[in-house]
């Protein structure tokens, strides 16, 4: 009996020891709020104070608020991800407080507050504006945080915004041309920041198109690749060809996805009837923020 109870807790140990658990990725939060010097509370436990950046923070739900004497609190459940996720506070100054005071007190409305927000360019090229807008219910103030790449990345609030009489509000950005290529994301919150809602767009420009051929001489019924770099944003290239007779107008070759790496490439097959010559090759980023050519000739290679 004992010699089969060893037994039982000898394949106990190794079967323990077989099965491991993959530990999840965990996330990190990158924390500002308006005024900064906030009180940072994650799931209860106090986090220092704003600006701050916690890591390895566990995936899932989890509970954050922002507490400053003087202001109302800032409360939400946040879900974790692998990688970086921004969140941004303007607090909001409670009248009538007192010193010492962090917590809201509980509030009973009438109606919830509901928040929407959406842009007039999904895709807006360097120097364009963009125009926000969209409803807000029971709230007397819209805040407006923009977050992207470059001088975007922490968030930067843009304005805060007072609804009308029927609960739409409009905002118009205009950013100029510094402001880097991307993905953006506009955040309008309620004044309380209870309430968010999010939409995003694309900005393109602000960079290079190239493009060189696999060879500089092609005989009649060869293919030439035509590749190059895109570092605009886009997400496709146009090619177009110009050379003699029919090709003198210009021949749209197509449009070529541009991948992760800012490359793109396209084949062309030439034909016996293509007339000798040489033919330059123009290449745009899509919306034609940017151009780029290159030139080879057909006909007269050995």
């Amino acid at each position: 009996m004992i010699r089969k109870l060893l037994i039982l807790i000898f394949v106990s140990i190794l079967l323990a020891g077989c099965i491991t658990s993959q530990p999840a990725e965990t996330g990190t939060l990158h924390l500002t709020s308006s005024p900064s010097g906030a009180e940072i509370y994650l799931d209860n436990q106090y986090k220092g104070s704003t600006p701050s950046t916690l890591s390895e923070i566990g995936p899932g739900n989890h509970t954050l608020e922002f507490r400053m004497k003087g202001y109302r609190s800032w409360k939400s459940v946040v879900t974790v991800l692998s990688g970086t996720s921004n969140y941004f506070a303007a607090l909001t100054a409670q009248p009538g407080s007192e010193e010492g005071t962090d917590i809201d007190t509980a509030v009973t409305t009438e109606a919830p507050v509901a928040v929407t927000v959406r842009v007039s360019r999904d895709r807006m090229v360097v120097g364009d504006s963009n125009i926000f807008s969209g409803t807000a219910a029971n709230t007397n103030m819209i805040t407006l945080a923009l977050f992207g790449p470059g001088y975007y990345t922490n968030g930067i609030v843009l304005n805060t915004v007072k609804p009308d009489e029927i609960d739409a509000w409009s905002f118009t950005w205009n950013p100029g041309t510094k402001i880097q290529s991307g993905t953006y994301t506009i955040v309008a919150s309620d004044a309380g920041k209870a309430v968010n809602a999010r939409a995003t767009f694309t900005v393109v420009g602000d960079g290079v198109v190239s493009v060189s051929p696999s060879s500089h001489a092609v005989a009649t019924g060869e293919a030439v690749i035509l590749s190059g770099r895109c570092s605009t944003g886009a997400s496709s290239v146009r090619v177009v060809l110009l050379g003699p007779d029919r090709f003198a107008s210009g021949v749209d070759l197509g449009n070529a996805p541009v991948t992760a790496d800012q490359t793109w490439s396209l084949r062309y097959m030439t034909d016996l009837s293509m007339p000798a010559g040489i033919y330059s090759v123009y290449v745009s980023d899509v919306p034609q923020t940017t151009t780029g050519s290159t030139q080879f000739t057909v006909g007269y290679a050995s």
